[in-house]
């Protein structure tokens, strides 16, 4: 990276800046909080990472959290782990996903969306009724504060009714996609220890029928904790024998109890991909859930009741979450269940268009699978209402920002944003005020103290390092599930640089205040002194027709050498011959250095990826250095064992 200042791909108008949301936060702020009144958004960040009690105390004050009992302080114990945020404090989550039915009953609160892409409404009114109708019936059946509810469930609005019951009654959600395999489930449950489960008889995607009732009774049969299971019947089917009716809890009208939990008091576990062994339980809170997605949703996303919000996500991703707490800025949110390319690959532009969506999130991959297969979303759909697009799962490339750009609209907000389950949120992202450089987040969130740091804890600038955040964020995890000394999230986080949260990302902070991924820190290669990010060679490589996707893998050698093979899966038709293999290397070496070239372009059946969507890079280094598939990977969380069982035949046959 250099210092240059190129010219911006997008930069906000006076007026957009002026109503954006953050903006009128920064003069509030500075008025009643000494905040900058000037200098912008460097100089609101400054301040919110400087003065942490403050910015966080001013942001409850700004988007008006009720605490039914007062906090002593903001921040009683900044160490890392274990910050302790507001306490005294009680609050609950639900509350204030659901007040803005006081006053918007009859408008939409959830607009769920099916393959067929006709938009279903939900008001306010009906979902707050439904969550009390069955919160009520969570408190009969014995769920109290604290226990586990678990939902095997798709992206639809029962989904959203059973978090916010669970959290009206102080219980604990965790969920998984019903295309998990009940072993996937059972890695993520069986920790948790669920006292309910609520689950479909299957579900629909890419046009088909997808029955779980096989996997709902093996669930059944090895959750002993399970006191309910609560049946909806997607596919119409008749409820198992023993199993309670969704129709039958959600039928009262009654106005949802609130349980005011401390602000540490569990809100959801969420996982970890667990590509290389259980996967991690993180435990995140009511009140720290809260007061991050108010930030982000309100004031980086600039979110409000105008707004309408579809991310394209499944329950077993912390997207999900984040969409639902779209929610608390009295948004309506989308939720779309199905495949992100049926009837074609154009159907999420599709359904921003018959939602209305000013808000819209998908995945890199997606936008770069729309590029490659010649999507014209601005000719073939009406997508003036859409304000944003953001991008996660992996960096943008800088060819997926010009074709956002040039293909959607020149005016388009583009953010890219990067975070991690862990905090389910951002790290830096989204900023309504900022211009937009190509390959770039515009800059770090608001009280995040992002920083690249070098291998001995010393920041840089304009240089790749290790993303770090040195003051605690209030999603960061309580604690991990079964993890009673601390010793697992300790060691997930704090190892490198002690008191300092590590994310094991590379990334290039720019003296311009913006932010690069270059890819995972720990699949980092590392040829010859130099560390290089995946993400990047991907970048240069997939620009070319003839490559669907492909994987880069650095091998140290027992005799000091480096293996760095490159594997490519190549679109119907396509051959890797003599002219395609040099193209590959000619791409890497204009776009990137002759360093980056690989010792070897191997074709491959697929790319394997996690079952949200990443690709998975260092069990597959692990394959290839001779580690058996059972130890380098949890095989219920892979999208494709058998590609891994390809790689793990290729290492054989190199040994």
């Amino acid at each position: 990276m250099t210092s240059s200042n190129p010219s911006p791909l997008w930069q906000p108008d006076r007026e957009r800046i002026d109503r954006a949301q953050i903006t009128r936060f920064q003069t509030w702020a500075a008025e009643h909080h000494g905040a900058p009144a000037d200098g912008g958004y460097a100089a609101l960040h400054r301040w919110s990472v400087d003065e942490l009690d403050t910015f966080w105390e001013a942001v409850t004050q700004w988007f008006d959290v009720r605490f039914t009992a007062p906090y002593a302080r903001v921040l009683a114990d900044r160490s890392m782990p274990g910050a302790q945020w507001f306490p005294g404090a009680t609050v609950n989550y639900a509350e204030h996903a659901l007040r803005a039915a006081d006053t918007r009953a009859d408008e939409p609160a959830l607009l769920y969306v099916d393959e067929t892409h006709e938009p279903i409404p939900v008001s306010w009114s009906e979902l707050r009724r439904q969550v009390g109708s069955l919160a009520a019936e969570l408190r009969s059946l014995g769920v109290r504060p604290g226990d586990r509810v678990s939902g095997y469930l798709p992206n639809v609005p029962q989904a959203v009714v059973a978090l916010l019951a669970t959290a009206a009654v102080g219980g604990v959600w965790t969920s998984c996609a019903p295309d998990f395999g009940a072993r996937s489930v059972l890695d993520r449950f069986q920790q948790v220890e669920p006292v309910v489960l609520f689950t479909v008889d299957g579900y629909r995607y890419g046009g088909k029928e997808h029955d779980r009732r096989d996997t709902v009774a093996e669930l059944r049969r090895e959750l002993p904790t399970l006191r309910a299971v609560v049946h909806i019947p997607l596919l119409g089917t008749e409820p198992p024998e023993g199993a309670l009716e969704w129709s039958a809890l959600t039928s009262t009208d009654v106005m949802p109890l609130y349980e005011e939990v401390p602000f540490d008091h569990p809100l959801w576990v969420l996982y970890s991909s667990g590509t290389t062994g259980l996967p991690k339980a993180i435990v995140q809170s009511q009140g720290g859930i809260l007061v991050e997605h108010l930030k982000q949703l309100g004031l980086h996303c600039d979110l409000g009741p105008e707004d309408r919000f579809f991310w394209y996500t499944s329950t077993g991703w912390m997207m999900w979450n984040f969409l639902v707490s779209g929610l608390l800025t009295g948004t309506t949110i989308v939720l779309y269940d199905g495949s992100p390319g049926h009837p074609d690959i154009g159907a999420q532009w599709r359904i921003a268009e018959r939602t209305g969506a000013t808000l819209y999130g998908t995945s890199a991959a997606y936008v770069m699978a729309c590029r490659k297969a010649g999507v014209h979303p601005s000719r073939d759909f009406d997508l003036s209402k859409v304000q944003c697009v953001a991008t996660t799962g992996s960096p943008l490339p800088p060819d997926g920002f010009r074709w956002l750009h040039d293909e959607v609209r020149d005016d388009l907000w583009i953010a890219s944003v990067s975070g991690g389950t862990d905090v389910c949120s951002c790290f830096a992202g989204a900023v309504p005020t900022l211009p937009v450089h190509i390959g770039e987040l515009q800059a770090p969130g608001l009280g995040t103290d992002l920083q690249s740091w070098d291998p001995n804890g010393e920041p840089l600038t304009d240089e790749v390092g290790e993303l770090v955040v040195t003051n605690p964020m209030p999603s960061m995890p309580i604690r991990f599930w079964n993890d009673p000394d601390g010793s697992r999230y300790h060691d997930s986080y704090f190892d490198t640089y002690p008191g300092v949260w590590r994310h094991g990302d590379w990334i290039t902070v720019t003296s311009r205040g913006s932010v690069v991924i270059h890819g995972r820190s720990d699949s980092t290669l590392n040829r010859q002194g130099v560390r290089m990010g995946s993400a990047d060679i991907y970048e240069a490589v997939e620009r070319l027709p003839e490559i669907r996707e492909s994987l880069v893998i650095g091998i140290e050698q027992p005799d000091g050498g480096y293996w760095m093979p490159l594997f490519v899966h190549l679109v119907p038709g396509a051959v890797l011959d003599e002219a395609l293999l040099g193209r590959i290397k000619q791409t890497i070496r204009d776009h990137l250095s002759p360093r980056h070239i690989p010792d070897e372009v191997i074709e491959v059946p697929g790319v394997p990826h996690t079952l949200t969507g990443k690709r998975i890079e260092v069990p597959v280094k692990r394959l290839l250095q001779g580690t058996s598939l059972e130890k380098a990977v949890n095989p219920g969380s892979v999208d494709n064992l058998d590609l891994l069982r390809f790689y793990e035949k290729l290492a054989h046959e190199r040994a």
